[in-house]
């Protein structure tokens, strides 16, 4: 495995088509950008289409509506995706803010994070089973290691706390992940599931959510600890297009504490492996998304 891999070695990707969410900014900008680059047809779901168009050349990708915050938005573009689908993103999120809820009353956390794009993979699993190789590669972060599934209080109404509400909606991200590569599997099907960390990349992100006073600690850290969105973007980029790269593979930094570096395999948390738990957690997003995976 190359140790050093960078955006130069994705491969030709002519004729394949790709679905990034959250593409206007941060790693999402950059892995959209690298994938068009390849010769990918690539379709940047982004809340604000003005900013996603604002992010690209004329022509690059094609911009199109999704707020992974509302499940009608989700359903309305995955109705509007025609022809096949080998690659989609799950990359959007939103990291940290106080307690508010989505359209659908879900936790803004859990319901954007997870549930959104549990709800849009399940709405275009038939595009990608029509592709010969589909991957999903489905964006968690280090911080998945604070987080535990509450299925007593997912939606942190009886207690919350900003940074543990991520930390389990990032440990839902990767349950996700291995749960799909399972469900694939079983079904004979040739979807890969896929799973990626930035480590700590300096995005917007960190100033899209937490309070102010946390905003200005990472004002302070982002420069000393932080990496670049094209090294943060890579990890993700790694898992969407290396050859051969096992389905179920969790992709991060090779650098310390996986904080920065160039992208290799890693290893999550014992908790994110935990079968019955992430079963569960699909039966439960199921319920609440009402969105059900049809492998046949």
């Amino acid at each position: 495995m190359t140790q050093k891999w960078t955006a130069a070695e994705i491969p030709d990707l002519g004729g394949r088509a790709a679905v990034v969410t959250g593409a206007n900014s941060g790693i999402g900008s950059v892995a959209a950008r690298e994938l068009a680059r390849a010769g990918a047809t690539v379709v940047c779901a982004c809340r604000d289409t003005a900013k996603g168009r604002g992010a690209f050349p004329a022509g690059d990708v094609e911009v199109r509506e999704l707020d992974l915050a509302d499940l009608e938005s989700v359903r309305a573009f995955a109705r509007s995706f025609e022809g096949r689908l080998d690659l989609l993103v799950n990359n959007a999120g939103v990291m940290a803010p106080p307690r508010r809820l989505t359209a659908d009353g879900f936790e803004s956390q859990f319901g954007t994070n997870h549930l959104g794009h549990f709800a849009l993979t399940g709405l275009l699993l038939g595009a990608l089973l029509a592709a010969p190789e589909p991957r999903v590669v489905t964006v968690s972060s280090g911080a998945h290691r604070i987080g535990w599934m509450r299925f007593d209080d997912l939606q942190g109404e009886r207690r919350y706390n900003n940074w543990l509400a991520y930390g389990q909606s990032k440990l839902a991200n990767l349950l996700f992940c291995f749960e799909l590569q399972r469900r694939a599997a079983a079904a004979g099907t040739g979807l890969r599931s896929m799973a990626a960390h930035p480590g700590y990349a300096r995005t917007n992100l960190q100033f899209a959510g937490p309070p102010w006073y946390e905003q200005l600690v990472m004002r302070l850290t982002n420069p000393l600890l932080g990496q670049s969105a094209e090294l943060g973007a890579l990890p993700t980029l790694y898992a969407a297009v290396y050859p051969d790269l096992p389905g179920g593979s969790f992709i991060g930094p090779d650098g310390f504490m996986e904080q920065r570096g160039h992208p290799h395999v890693v290893t999550a948390a014992s908790k994110a492996y935990d079968e019955d738990v992430a079963r569960r957690l699909w039966e439960v997003s199921e319920e609440l998304t009402g969105v059900r995976y049809a492998f046949g």
